[in-house]
């Protein structure tokens, strides 16, 4: 048999393992059309090119691809391929330290070896993609790498955490799971001295560092929704709950989950909780959505809205019948304007 016949015939054989976790000898032959032995033979050739392929005896036995020292070849089809480049594109423009060159570096190897028609389609799909990106933080990689493998083994993790303010205090955790917005990365852990759940920013962080201090896993909170739920309310001086009538996905589509969380209601109502420091930004925010809305709480929002209403309707005025009628008995400066300086008020 030739050597191109052979090679062909491992490629396939490691296709195959990298298809199903287990296979025996007898599957493998008869998908390759050989004997057990020629099976045999081309597993050591896998082993000696890198691929740890494990072999097990007796009855559910079989040969499996573990995991190795080294990162050996991957054999990957058309799809997986575009789905690879693509990826690693977007990668390039992310909020990790250093994964952005790490991804164009592996995005460069793949671009060389794929196929002119794949990589015409991988172009096509990219030159026809615009990202919106915003102001990004970035964190470091070997932060997330440490907080991954703490989440993994269940080890406490030591760091120094900057507040709102800027003070940093020296927290213990348990971490559980990290969450990430898009533009920012987020630890939920349970607080040691505090014992209590919270997040933390991982750009916050720093001297980020894993214990040897086991914990047993609880249960604990959804990591999706208590993370949502405080970088949507709790760092906030105003939550607000509007009702809004409109389809729960519909809002869900112009409200990031970082932003506002949404729950369905009956009847084509749905209410949307938001956190601001300023009752004006949201009642502007909510006017923009362009649906029937309702104001839940706080009482003080509905007085906002009223202000910024007026405001709004005074736009439509025509200014010359303003100067021919006069100013209007009783009229007050613009709520949140200094009639001294005609500048907002900080």
């Amino acid at each position: 048999m030739s050597v191109e016949a052979t090679t062909e015939r491992v490629l396939r054989l490691l296709a195959l393992l990298q298809r199903r976790p287990s296979w025996t000898a007898t599957e493998l032959a008869a998908e390759l059309g050989v004997t057990d032995r020629c099976v045999r033979r081309d597993v050591e050739r896998l082993r000696a090119i890198g691929y740890p392929v494990r072999a097990a005896a007796g009855v559910g036995g079989g040969y499996q691809l573990g995991a190795g020292t080294r990162l050996p070849p991957l054999l990957l089809d058309d799809e997986e391929a575009i789905a690879t480049a693509v990826s690693l594109r977007l990668a390039a423009g992310g909020t990790v330290t250093g994964a952005g060159e790490a991804a164009l570096g592996a995005l460069a190897k793949l671009d060389q070896v794929m196929p002119p028609r794949l990589r015409a389609e991988v172009r096509a799909v990219h030159d026809a993609t615009e990202t919106l990106v915003g102001p990004e933080v970035e964190i470091d990689a070997e932060t997330l790498l440490v907080l991954a493998r703490a989440c993994r083994d269940a080890v406490r993790v030591r760091f120094r955490y900057a507040g709102r303010g800027g003070t940093e205090q020296e927290r213990t955790v348990e971490p559980v799971r990290m969450v990430t917005t898009g533009r920012r990365w987020y630890l939920m852990a349970r607080d040691i001295d505090r014992d209590d759940w919270r997040t933390f920013r991982l750009d916050r962080m720093r001297e980020v560092s894993a214990t040897t201090w086991r914990f047993r896993v609880t249960e604990y909170p959804d990591p999706v929704s208590y993370v949502q739920n405080a970088v949507t309310a709790a760092p906030y001086r105003h939550i607000a709950r509007v009702r809004l009538r409109a389809r729960p996905e519909r809002i869900r589509e112009v409200v990031p989950p970082q932003v506002g969380r949404v729950t369905d209601e009956r009847d084509g109502w749905c209410v949307l909780t938001v956190g601001g420091d300023d009752l004006d930004w949201i009642a502007l925010q909510v006017a923009r959505l362009g649906y029937e809305a309702q104001v839940l709480d706080p009482p003080e929002l509905r007085t906002a809205a009223t202000a910024m209403a007026h405001r709004v309707a005074q736009l439509g005025r025509d200014p010359d019948a303003d100067r021919t009628s006069g100013p209007q008995p009783g009229a007050a400066a613009a709520p949140g304007f200094d009639a001294d300086s005609d500048r907002p008020e900080g």
